[in-house]
């Protein structure tokens, strides 16, 4: 959640900045920040080039959380977390990455020790992350597998 936070800052955006607010932001920062306005010489060329990389990895990671994002690829996720079990977790800084059996794999942010530890402990993954975890905490998909059913 931290990183959300940091990100929306850093845009000067906030919870309910939709996608083409977004995306207006995101180019007049790129206009400010863009290596290719500052000449080879310049000081402020190297600073540019790091915070334009900053800039894009932001853009891309606010509009995997967006609202807009979910709602569009909601069918989708149904389909995975209904169809497809758990093949494995990590759990780190809570954040939870769950990978799918059929390869996708998605990030779940503010997710509590004791939830973490209580979906380490349970006898059926699938469900307890159905009931617990799939539709309670925001979350992003950080890998681009098509699902086969």
């Amino acid at each position: 959640m931290r990183r959300i936070v940091d990100y929306r800052k850093l845009f000067n955006a906030t919870k309910d900045t939709n996608l083409a607010e977004l995306k207006t932001l995101y180019r007049n920062l790129m206009k400010e920040w863009h290596p290719d306005k500052f000449s080879e010489g310049d000081e402020r060329a190297e600073e540019a080039a790091v915070k334009s990389k900053e800039i894009i990895e932001a853009y891309h990671f606010l509009v995997s959380v967006a609202p807009e994002t979910h709602a569009a690829q909601l069918e989708e996720y149904t389909h995975v977390t209904n169809t497809f079990g758990i093949d494995d977790f990590e759990y780190k800084g809570q954040t939870l990455k769950i990978t799918f059996q059929n390869g996708s794999i998605y990030e779940y942010f503010s997710v509590p020790k004791n939830i973490y530890n209580k979906l380490a402990g349970s006898a059926t993954l699938a469900r307890f992350a159905r009931r617990h975890i799939y539709f309670s905490y925001q979350y992003r998909n950080v890998s681009n597998v098509t699902t086969v059913s």
